[in-house]
């Protein structure tokens, strides 16, 4: 869903929108699989602004909310982990054109809280997977007392232990074993 500067201006510099994303509609790409309906709600909002040289800008304010469910893998044994996303957003969109010009300058903090946006508008189906994606955490695990995987054979250990023999330890690290030795004497 396009939110288009054209449509806002027609319609009292704003839209209201409700609208829901079914899995595989907005990709996520592999560090989440979306298994319930993404249902967004919200608000864009037109706002002119003047930035003082006679030129006015046309932001874009979006305020909304999501819910979702996600399957996430588990760090140390790749099982699908339940997660539910439910976060609110505020952003605001500026035009890409605003910084094009022949001088550098230095970002400033006021600078970070803005995105851009070039041509008529907004994704809406980009901002969502945005914020899905800020929402799933770095690292998660289906249990505290996982056991991974083996390195050997990747055998899940949760389901049973393997049978593969113990791995002697690297010949390049038996330099460093030998001076340990003749360090503790």
């Amino acid at each position: 869903m396009l939110i288009s500067l054209q449509y806002l201006r027609l319609h009292d510099n704003q839209l209201e929108f409700n609208e829901e994303f079914q899995p595989g509609t907005i990709d996520l790409g592999s560090d989440a699989t979306q298994v319930a309906p993404i249902r967004a709600e919200g608000r864009a909002t037109l706002i002119p602004e003047h930035n003082g040289r006679n030129l006015v800008l046309q932001d874009i304010r979006v305020v909304g909310k999501l819910t979702t469910k996600l399957e996430i893998p588990c760090a140390r044994c790749l099982e699908a982990v339940p997660y539910s996303v439910n976060r609110s957003f505020e952003l605001l969109f500026r035009p890409q054109t605003v910084n094009v010009g022949p001088d550098e300058r230095e970002m400033q903090d006021k600078d970070a809280e803005i995105a851009f946006y070039e041509g008529n508008g907004v994704e809406l189906e980009n901002i969502l997977r945005e914020q899905v994606l800020l929402d799933v955490p770095i690292k998660t695990v289906c249990r505290e007392a996982c056991k991974g995987l083996c390195p050997q054979c990747g055998k899940n250990l949760n389901n049973g232990e393997c049978h593969c023999e113990p791995v002697a330890g690297d010949p390049r690290w038996d330099a460093l074993k030998d001076l340990r030795g003749k360090l503790s004497k």
